[in-house]
């Protein structure tokens, strides 16, 4: 059904936009509708440095204890000792 509007439909369909809104309507809903586009691309970019900060801190050279999940090997007798 919409394959066949070509381009005389589509102007036809934005006269008859513009004679139902008005210029000041559609001009207005334009400017939302950038500042939507703009602000969902500000959001995927944030949402990539933030992937891209945890697999950084993923990558970075950590201790060995905290790789498996577990805590480090101590020596409960020699802790003990130094109270």
């Amino acid at each position: 059904m919409l394959n066949n509007i070509g381009l005389p439909g589509l102007l036809l369909i934005a006269v008859v936009v513009l004679v139902l809104f008005g210029r000041g309507k559609i001009s207005s809903l334009m400017g939302e509708v950038g500042k939507g586009i703009t602000s969902f691309k500000k959001g995927i970019s944030e949402g990539d440095n933030e992937i891209k900060e945890i697999d950084d801190l993923k990558s970075a050279d950590l201790p060995e204890h905290t790789d498996r999940g577990t805590a480090p090997k101590t020596d409960l007798k020699a802790d003990k000792k130094q109270v």
